[in-house]
């Protein structure tokens, strides 16, 4: 069975994605969602609806090691917000790693708190209904985005 069952078109000629280079999918300037992988789809749809509510900027980090810093610095550093998307469990997640370093860095610039959207610290779930209630979706991070934008 597919994972999730997400489709896209790939290019048909051989090519590389560069290790350690981030890709901005959506420029925006009201906030800035940092994420990678099954997430991704979830909030690019996300951004997509709310487009009339909030300019949404979205960074597909592609690699964790090494992190693209530079492209999550500028971005959070121009919105002023960041929300990371992951489906790890929060506890001990990448997010943490990433929402420590904008504090670190990027405190002066910041109008919000750092929000981590993670799957829930219990067990990976196998049946459909438990991975909606564990992990990221649309709807959560519509939620979380509608929380971050508040600020």
């Amino acid at each position: 069975f597919l994972y999730r069952r997400i489709k896209e078109d790939l290019p048909e000629e051989e090519y590389l994605v560069p290790i350690g280079k981030a890709a901005l999918r959506k420029e925006g300037t009201d906030l800035t969602v940092i994420t990678y992988g099954s997430p991704m789809h979830a909030v690019m749809k996300a951004a997509r609806d709310m487009a009339s509510e909030v300019d949404i900027e979205v960074i597909d980090l592609r690699t964790l090691l090494p992190l693209d810093w530079k492209t999550i610095r500028a971005s959070v550093a121009k919105t002023g917000k960041a929300l990371i998307v992951h489906e790890a469990r929060k506890t001990g997640g990448i997010g943490g790693e990433i929402a420590a370093r904008i504090a670190e860095e990027l405190f002066e610039s910041l109008d919000g708190p750092v929000i981590r959207l993670a799957a829930k610290d219990t067990h990976n779930a196998f049946a459909a209904p438990m991975e909606d209630y564990i992990l990221p979706n649309q709807e959560k991070v519509t939620e979380a985005i509608r929380k971050l934008a508040a600020y």
